[in-house]
């Protein structure tokens, strides 16, 4: 990549003799005045003239020593991205601005100073650079963005006394007044970081790449995590206060060593903890109203996810791909599950969907290839197309409501090779699941699109004791899952499981408690798995 680079003299440095003039293109201005554009002498030791074939050079174009061979530069300003040999720099005190990506890719350049004349510095101007330290005049009003990405050589940033715009302590680059921090040295090593608690904001990028961090105290002063705040970090543990209120895409983005995360803040944004391989667990407290798009995309490690009841919204991917995702509960709040939103969770065995749910989009659950049974609450009016599809053992479906207009919810698609052009062969067919329908409800039909449709009616019948047992027997659709439930009270009751029973081919299937005689009363229910 080229990056536009220009560079601004004011006073240049006495002619040099013609052999030198010669090493370097222009372009005459028109006016007395010419760019540099190229390069093209031999290397080593490069002074750029104050006057080439009498015209007064006043600045040098982009990338005008793109990829050349300077070893050693005195300049006013320059534009020398990749020049990989470049291992010492002197700006000269002409030099009022240092231009975007001026010294990118200099992986040699170890030290920099930048004096006091220079009053801005552009984006991306010693990215991917060697420098191990750095320090920074008091005229420098205007720092641009990435300045210093991928430098993971860069262990101190120093800010001259006296700077009006920026300061540094202990290395770290922040704002005059300590509010915004901009950026930690990526190659900082000292495993442990506390935020100041001056700081309001973690700026863009702050951490990205800081392998040598493993844990940061955020303060409760801060309310806003900037883009790829710490994304790619060593970071093993982290807490978010509640007065983060304002997050950037992918703050958490690729932390593959982040096993614990304590969330107290209100939202979760964009691509968040994407990537992050080693989380297990995560609990989405009650603080929380929001979960961005993509995440936890990729969480690989994740196996369980509760979502609390605060939680309004889930974005797009949110969960997608997090493979050994097993158990994941929506609570109440929520009222769309989102596009693709758990998709190739291959892992996922057991879902409960709050009952504020209204819709569930398209490929919500696509390729869930674990899932077994679903329940679908009585809320849920739209289910979007292929919602479970390729959901490859899924065989019971619950319904507690009227049914949704079918979107092809449970399509399957078999890949059955290519075909003479090389394209994929794919056939689609229904999965082999049945649809269960509960008493009460309407617009049911003995199919649901091409899947069969029962009326999930379980009975409880000819009860009684058999080898100090209470039991009885169930009927109902054929092939049915029943749960039943027992409690010791009615008045005030805890449900919990006693059995699972698999109605046969005729619907039927014998229950017995073997811990009936615990108890002086015993209640039972069904449900759905």
């Amino acid at each position: 990549m080229k990056t536009k680079i220009q560079i601004l003299f004011i006073a240049l440095m006495l002619a040099l003799p013609a052999a030198v003039h010669a090493q370097f293109s222009y372009t005459d201005n028109g006016n007395g005045t010419c760019i540099i554009t190229g390069y093209t002498g031999s290397g080593g030791a490069v002074t750029i003239p104050a006057t080439t074939n009498g015209l007064t050079v006043t600045s040098i174009g982009a990338s005008a020593f793109f990829n050349t061979g300077p070893t050693s530069i005195t300049i006013g300003d320059a534009a020398f991205y990749g020049c990989s040999g470049l291992t010492n720099v002197t700006i000269g005190s002409s030099v009022i601005n240092i231009g975007e990506g001026a010294f990118f890719y200099c992986s040699s350049l170890t030290n920099v100073t930048i004096p006091n004349n220079v009053r801005s510095i552009g984006d991306n101007a010693f990215s991917s650079s060697g420098l191990t330290s750095v320090t920074i005049g008091y005229s420098v009003t205007n720092i641009g963005v990435e300045v210093f990405y991928y430098c993971f050589s860069l262990t101190n940033i120093t800010v001259v006394t006296g700077n009006s715009a920026y300061s540094s302590t202990n290395g770290v680059l922040f704002d005059k007044a300590r509010a915004n921090l901009i950026q930690y040295p990526i190659g900082l090593t000292n495993g442990s970081y506390a935020i100041p608690v001056t700081v309001t904001n973690i700026g863009d990028s702050a951490f990205y790449e800081c392998f040598g961090l493993t844990s940061v105290t955020i303060p409760n002063s801060v309310t806003s995590i900037g883009d790829n705040a710490f994304s790619g970090s060593g970071l093993t543990s982290v807490t978010i206060p509640n007065s983060v209120t304002s997050f950037g895409d992918g703050a958490f983005n690729g932390c593959g060593n982040l096993t614990n995360v304590t969330i107290n803040n209100s939202i979760i944004g964009s691509d968040e903890f994407s990537d992050c391989s080693s989380l297990t667990s995560v609990t989405i407290p009650n603080s929380v109203t929001s979960i961005g798009d993509s995440a936890f995309y990729q969480c690989g490690s994740l196996a369980s996810v509760t979502i609390g009841n605060s939680v309004t919204s889930i974005g797009d991917f949110a969960f997608n791909s997090c493979s050994n995702l097993v158990e994941v509960s929506i609570g109440k709040g929520v009222t769309n599950v989102g596009f693709a939103t758990f998709a190739y969770c291959s892992s996922l065995t057991s879902v409960t969907i709050g009952n504020s749910v209204t819709s569930i989009g398209d490929g919500a659950f696509y390729q869930c290839g674990s899932l077994t049974s679903v329940t679908i609450p009585n809320s849920v009016t739209s289910l979007g197309n292929e919602a479970f599809g390729n959901c490859f053992d899924l065989k019971s479906v619950y319904f507690q409501g009227n049914p949704p207009p079918d979107n092809s919810a449970f399509y399957v698609h078999y890949f059955e090779g290519y075909d003479f052009g090389g394209d994929p062969l794919y056939y689609t067919y229904l999965d082999a699941a049945t649809i269960y329908y509960a008493p009460g409800t309407t617009g049911w039909n003995s199919s649901y699109g091409s899947l069969s449709a029962l009326l999930w009616n379980p009975q409880a019948i000819a009860a009684g004791v058999a080898g100090g047992q209470f039991g009885f027997n169930i009927t109902g659709p054929t092939n049915a899952t029943i749960v039943v439930e027992a409690s010791a009270s009615l008045s005030n009751p805890v449900w919990l499981p006693v059995s699972t029973n698999t109605l046969s081919a005729s619907g039927t299937s014998s229950f017995a408690d073997s811990q009936s005689g615990n108890f002086p009363n015993r209640f039972y229910r069904f449900r759905s798995p």
